[in-house]
């Protein structure tokens, strides 16, 4: 069991070209392809991996819902004081090994945890809060382990809880 490498931060930004033009111009990033989310992000590559991707702050309910963990609660405001514009690192992605193993550890620990099947992809994802920063946390699994262990998405297609 084990994390194996960082995947990608999500940045919610109220300028999303903007913030993609500028890790372009000034960092080197390079603007690439993406899945259809049902809403429009940007994902810039170093290389072939994708390791920033953007998107627009309230952008819709779908966005949300997509991105809420079960901690998530309506009055608490986890951007940079809430500044128009300010942006904000949504979460950080860990590209993981030994589903099961971590399932138990975090229900040991009782961290509460949403779990899906990406849609289009070969991804099986758990999504939690760190509760210090309120800090997102998702664990991408490959969708043969996860079925090879049972695992069953326990959110619908819309991404309400069961």
């Amino acid at each position: 069991m084990g994390l194996k490498f960082m995947e990608h931060i999500l940045i919610l930004t109220h300028d999303p070209e903007g913030t993609r033009d500028w890790f372009c111009t000034n960092l080197g990033f390079r603007s690439g392809d993406h899945p259809d989310f049902g809403f429009p992000v940007y994902w810039l590559y170093i290389g072939d991996q994708d390791v920033v991707h953007i998107g627009k702050a309230k952008f819709s309910e779908h966005q949300d819902t997509y991105l809420k963990t079960p901690s998530d609660r309506g009055d608490q405001d986890y951007s940079a004081a809430g500044a128009m514009g300010s942006g904000r690192i949504d979460h950080v992605c860990f590209n993981c090994e030994g589903i099961n193993e971590f399932v138990e550890r975090l229900n040991k620990n009782g961290v509460e945890f949403n779990e899906r099947k990406a849609h289009n992809s070969n991804l099986y994802q758990l999504f939690m809060r760190e509760p210090i920063n309120g800090i997102k946390v998702e664990l991408n699994f490959s969708a043969e382990e996860a079925a090879r262990s049972g695992r069953v998405p326990t959110w619908t297609d819309t991404g309400a809880s069961k």
